[in-house]
């Protein structure tokens, strides 16, 4: 799989793709992620890419011409047969677990970093930008949500994990949260791991573990139950 990420902050995207599982991901190629700056396609001899905004009003809006040229070198170096095109925006479909599965199944995503007061509407349309959002709040741009959505979607890919139990255990995966995780010591502050988990019957210890995390799901999340 290939993630690029069109934004004006490339080395604050770096410093996080370039560790922890992610890093690894990219290191052992079981995915390519490169990340672009839109102020290198900018006409401007200032690198300017941003403009004031029609209409009036605070802040300021980036330009339709470096993001459209941006956007039009990525997919021509990736020469994938198929790109999905996505715009970092708060007004976009929110991401869930079903979406992360959904965008790791692409050939090729463009993850598209918006910033200041957003992107020219044109350019959007132009070239078909699909918006997702990661929440209902607001952060300075999109390399946050970006960034979450390549973690998210690096994860699933094989071989980047261990194994498939790494990931579909997890909460959200499979509809409800996580159980309960414990490691030593045994005891703690007087506080014990359950026996359940110290008998090595297997077949109790799963049983277990999918009552408790229907239980935290119901405690913590009940709108995740009553969605099913």
């Amino acid at each position: 799989m290939r993630i690029d990420i069109a934004t004006l902050f490339p080395a604050m995207c770096e410093a996080v793709l370039s560790e922890s599982i992610v890093g690894r991901g990219r290191k052992n190629g079981f995915v390519t992620i490169e990340c672009h700056n839109i102020r290198d396609y900018t006409l401007d001899k200032h690198r300017r890419v941003d403009d004031k905004a029609y209409g009036g009003g605070t802040g300021m809006v980036m330009q339709p011409q470096p993001v459209y040229d941006c956007i039009c070198a990525i997919k021509e170096k990736a020469g994938m047969e198929s790109s999905r095109l996505i715009y970092l925006s708060p007004q976009g479909r929110t991401l869930t677990q079903d979406l992360v599965k959904e965008l790791a199944q692409e050939q090729h995503l463009i993850l598209l970093c918006g910033h200041y007061e957003g992107i020219d509407q044109r350019v959007l349309d132009e070239l078909n930008a699909e918006e997702i959002s990661v929440g209902d709040y607001v952060v300075t741009g999109g390399e946050l949500p970006a960034l979450i959505i390549a973690d998210a979607v690096t994860r699933l890919q094989s071989g980047v994990l261990p194994n498939e139990d790494a990931y579909s255990i997890e909460s959200h995966y499979n509809g409800v949260l996580e159980y309960p995780q414990y490691t030593r010591p045994e005891v703690w502050r007087g506080r014990s791991v359950p026996e359940i988990l110290l008998s090595g019957h297997h077949e109790n210890i799963e049983k277990w573990q999918k009552e408790q995390a229907e239980e935290v799901t119901r405690r913590k999340r009940p709108d995740m139950l009553e969605s099913e």
